[in-house]
């Protein structure tokens, strides 16, 4: 019998989801100029706009790790989807920085469980040894939804306004949710499409006896006694989790403030704002596709998760702070565009690896954990927009900005040089009916 590989599937809708994700999120930095003409906003004010999604998201991404592992990725995604696909339609109506404001909330609070729901998925679809490569393969959509939504998003506005562009990715993103349903299990004993031979490659080799969905749930994720205090006091991962905030605060900077940045600086028109703001994220996908191979290649060789995981972050970080040096000194759109590419793309790289890790340390709490971990995540998305909207508007320029971008990616090199051991981090893990660190 030939393995079926429908595994790969799943990654796919994961992937696709993750694009209409992050094109919802990142329409409005593209609207900017129309909307703060329209209700009169200043930088801060909207600044506070780009912050908005980063409070809903940061309460939801929290308690939807949660619900993810009590509930599954499947309802949790099918209904955090129909959510946020209301709030961005909704936002083409919006009459005012009240309703944009909310409408933005509203967005996080929906999108929060989508990052904890893939972690679970791949954690309950893969073996070991893809987990980083199905992450990258997933994960990639993000930089990738931000290069190709750069010129649909923009192209959309011209056409047909920036509220019937909101409208429209509303309408867009029910169509994946039929999808969803229809394909998506939360276990691969429960879907047809998989036969013996893949469920035996997914499980290395230990076939799990089929039972019904909540047993399941139970049988991955044990009771959870004593995850808090695992998750928090664990070096290992909260290394990880103040990496992530500042990859955090790398990414959200850039999706919020570059279009306004090309504005402003070299006086670019929206259309080339657009077409200009496709190279940063373009190379960002790549190279996070080929981090996510080279960190399971890497595991695959020597066996070591600080080879396999920490290595990337870091150096990686540190590119990153390197990078965008260069940035700070120049007034040449070239050269800006070519170190804004490489700080973003060295910058998100090491995405996979991030997540693997908490499947790595906490597999049976892996959407807990990464919850945790992308509330950090959330907190940068509110912090850098508004913080980045204050420092534009107090000073009239992106330099300091800059500054501190590359002062956050240093630490996070500090802090992960120091403190991130996976291979010899305690690993939170199921003993019998309860849980233990082992």
């Amino acid at each position: 019998m030939q393995a079926t590989r429908f595994r790969w599937t799943v990654i796919a809708l994961l992937f696709f989801i993750t694009v209409v994700n992050y094109i919802d999120r990142s329409a409005i930095s593209y609207a900017v100029p129309d909307i703060s003409k329209l209700f009169h906003l200043n930088p801060a004010e909207i600044g506070m706009i780009l912050g908005a999604f980063g409070i809903g998201y940061m309460i939801m991404t929290f308690f939807g790790g949660i619900w993810v592992d009590k509930s599954g990725a499947r309802l949790v995604l099918f209904l955090a989807s129909l959510l946020w696909s209301l709030s961005i339609g909704l936002t083409g109506l919006a009459t005012g920085f009240a309703m944009i404001y909310t409408m933005r909330i509203l967005l996080g609070v929906a999108e929060g469980p989508n990052f904890p729901a893939i972690n679970r998925a791949v954690g309950d679809w893969l073996s070991k040894d893809e987990r980083a490569i199905a992450l990258g393969n997933s994960l990639v959509a993000v930089p990738l939804a931000l290069a190709i939504g750069a010129p649909i998003v923009t192209q959309l506005i011209i056409h047909v306004s920036w509220r019937g562009t909101f409208i429209i990715l509303g309408v867009f993103g029910l169509l994946w949710v039929a999808l969803w349903m229809w394909l998506f299990r939360d276990f691969p004993e429960h879907s047809r499409r998989v036969n013996r031979k893949e469920l035996e490659h997914i499980r290395d080799g230990k076939v799990w006896t089929e039972t019904d969905a909540k047993t399941m749930r139970k049988v991955h994720t044990g009771d959870g006694k004593g995850i808090w205090g695992f998750l928090l006091s664990n070096p290992t991962l909260m290394a990880n989790n103040w990496a992530f905030f500042v990859f955090g605060y790398y990414l959200f900077f850039f999706m919020a403030w570059l279009p306004s940045y090309l504005h402003d600086q070299f006086h670019l028109d929206l259309q080339s704002v657009g077409l200009f703001s496709i190279l940063p994220w373009l190379l960002a996908a790549i190279l996070l596709w080929g981090v996510g191979y080279l960190s399971d290649g890497l595991l695959k060789r020597t066996g070591n998760l600080r080879i396999a995981r920490s290595h990337p972050i870091w150096i990686s970080q540190l590119l990153a702070a390197i990078f965008i040096l260069p940035v700070i000194y120049t007034h040449n759109l070239t050269v800006a565009l070519i170190f804004i590419s490489l700080a973003v793309g060295f910058g998100m790289s090491s995405n996979a690896t991030f997540y693997a890790i908490n499947v790595d340390v906490a597999r049976e709490r892996t959407g807990t954990a990464l919850g945790v971990m992308d509330t950090f995540f959330a907190i940068a998305g509110f912090v850098a927009p508004v913080i980045t909207g204050w420092v534009v508007n107090s000073t009239g320029s992106f330099v300091n900005a800059f500054w501190l971008l590359a002062i956050l990616a240093l630490s996070s090199v500090l802090v992960v040089l120091l403190f991130h051991h996976p291979e010899r981090s305690q690993k939170f893990s199921r003993v019998g009916s309860g849980n233990a660190r082992v």
